[in-house]
């Protein structure tokens, strides 16, 4: 084989796939049609999941200097504030990173590039994917540069992260069912001042149109997102300076804008793959679903693709487990994508519908709802959840197995497992539980009973058990969190839990290791 896995797609997707196989030790080789990283983009919400992911990864300090924290969003309606959700004191005690980090899609792809040359590796850029011939056990990719030369890579696995016009995807025949939204959309890059909440996502609602702001970094410095008006569609060629009277008689606000350093129109689409996978192809980001901005979910969905790939297809390359465990990928994420593209599109349809009713829904109706919600803890946790993806879980997915049920409102079988600070010896210091757990390794929890004697030594180094001391620190975290005080967990390497119970019986860990994991490197004699 010429590699390992062949990486479609240099985007956010792509380098994230590529960074969590380099450091699972499997060669990928990674290709981009484009002449180099995208230097203009649309998507810039990173979400508190992926901050979790890049602090795994090493790069979250870089990401959080680099970006604009939005610690919440205010609702202006008919050009008055009708509602504000506080993103902070919602999170605090669900992840280490209560906000919204506002940074452009180029930044996280400079990030990615820049860690994955930590790995010796880099993108081969210029060079578009053309063929795909399958074979038993690997594939044949053409690949065409821009000079016209072409060359054949034998790949074991192709990762198609490679857009919404993906070669893998098409060359597959695989589906992309959908359709675009009618309105024409644009993107702003402004220094500008006005009465905007500042260090906060704000967003207009009209009964014409709609405008959201998102806070960059720097003084004064705002990405503006709005619809284009209806005497400026169609047009071939707009500019800012077009949109300008429009923003400024329908936001209301005292805005004066000094400058504007990018402008650009698009459309946005919603479709969703018909199949995240072919044989050995897989589909993952925008080639796999795109779908409205509502939430900043898009990009960070992709991300979540690759986490969750990743190392289900590291295990199967370096055969420590059956290829029967890269069916979950599919399993686990279509599902999320359909909830996705299903909430999203009703949400985006009443922001931009013309329709004078949809109007006084969204700057009336929705207005007051979203007033009244917000102010119950039990809603904002839930919206806080929703929006930043700690709440996403595979429940109903065959690597989730529970022993015995747990009562609500403890963490199930196929949730994140939830942040914890305990003290993971008697009378040691209080450790923040996602850095003492890798993500290369599965990891099992064992609350109110001891670790077994050796019950890690059959499964080939993958597996790390740690037995919580009870005290009175940790007995009010597991408190905090639902965990009964005698449970057990097996985390699995991208943080969601795989198995959980009552009584750990090792038995149960090794049957699940080789029933749902298909791991190879199990063996019988497991000391109990």
């Amino acid at each position: 084989m010429d590699t390992d896995v062949l990486i479609v797609g240099a985007g956010p997707t792509g380098l994230m796939l590529a960074n969590q196989l380099a450091r699972r030790g499997v060669r990928s080789v990674i290709i981009d049609r484009h002449p180099g990283p995208s230097l203009q983009t649309r998507a810039l919400g990173v979400q508190a999941r992926t901050l979790e992911i890049y602090s795994q990864l090493g790069i979250v300090d870089r990401a959080l200097a680099l970006g604009k924290r939005g610690n919440g969003v205010q609702l202006w309606a008919q050009g008055r504030k009708a509602a504000h959700v506080p993103l902070g004191n919602t999170g605090s005690e669900l992840t280490p990173y209560p906000y919204v980090l506002v940074l452009g899609q180029d930044d996280n792809e400079r990030i990615m590039g820049e860690r994955l040359r930590d790995f010796d590796q880099s993108v081969q850029w210029n060079t578009e994917l053309v063929g795909l011939l399958p074979h038993a056990d690997h594939v044949t990719a053409t690949l065409a540069s821009t000079d016209g030369a072409t060359r054949d890579v034998n790949a074991r696995w192709v990762a198609g992260c490679d857009g919404a016009h993906s070669a893998v995807r098409t060359l597959n025949g695989i589906a992309f069912e959908g359709a675009p939204y009618e309105h024409v959309f644009y993107v702003a890059d402004v220094q500008a001042s006005g009465n905007m909440v500042p260090d906060e996502i704000n967003v207009f609602l009209w009964k014409e149109s709609f405008h959201l702001f998102f806070p960059m970094r720097g003084d004064g410095h705002w990405r503006i997102v709005g619809i284009l008006p209806p005497a400026l569609r169609g047009r071939d060629e707009v500019t800012f300076d077009q949109v300008l009277p429009s923003l400024l008689d329908e936001t209301g606000l005292d805005l004066s804008v000094a400058e504007c350093t990018w402008f650009s129109s698009y459309r946005i689409h919603h479709r969703r793959a018909a199949r995240f996978r072919s044989a050995r192809c897989f589909l993952l980001g925008d080639a796999a679903h795109i779908h409205s901005p509502v939430g900043a979910q898009g990009m960070n969905t992709g991300l979540q693709d690759a986490y969750n790939l990743a190392w289900k297809l590291a295990l199967v390359v370096k055969e420590q487990a059956a290829e029967s465990l890269l069916d979950s990928y599919e399993g686990e994420r279509i599902p999320v994508a359909t909830r996705l593209l299903e909430t999203t599109d009703r949400a985006f349809r009443l922001i931009i519908s013309d329709n004078p009713l949809a109007g006084v829904l969204r700057t009336q109706v929705l207005a007051r709802v979203a007033a009244q919600a917000v102010r119950r803890k039990r809603i904002q946790e839930f919206a806080f959840r929703t929006v930043s993806q700690i709440g996403i879980r595979y429940r109903d997915s065959d690597l989730s197995v529970s022993t015995t049920r747990l009562a609500s409102p403890s963490p199930q079988a196929g949730d994140r497992f939830p942040w914890l600070r305990l003290r993971l010896q008697t009378d040691g210091p209080v450790e923040d539980m996602f850095q003492s757990l890798d993500d290369l390794h599965f990891h099992v929890l064992l609350f109110g009973q001891p670790a077994p004697g050796d019950g890690a030594a059959g499964f080939g180094g993958l597996l790390r058990i740690h037995g919580i001391p009870d005290n009175a620190h940790n007995q009010a975290e597991l408190a905090r969190a639902g965990i009964p005080g005698r449970s057990f967990f097996l985390v699995r390497p991208d943080g969601y839990i795989g198995l959980c119970g009552v009584e750990l019986e090792v038995a149960d860990v090794v049957a699940y290791a080789r029933t749902q994991l298909g791991l190879s490197v199990v063996v019988p004699e497991i000391p109990g």
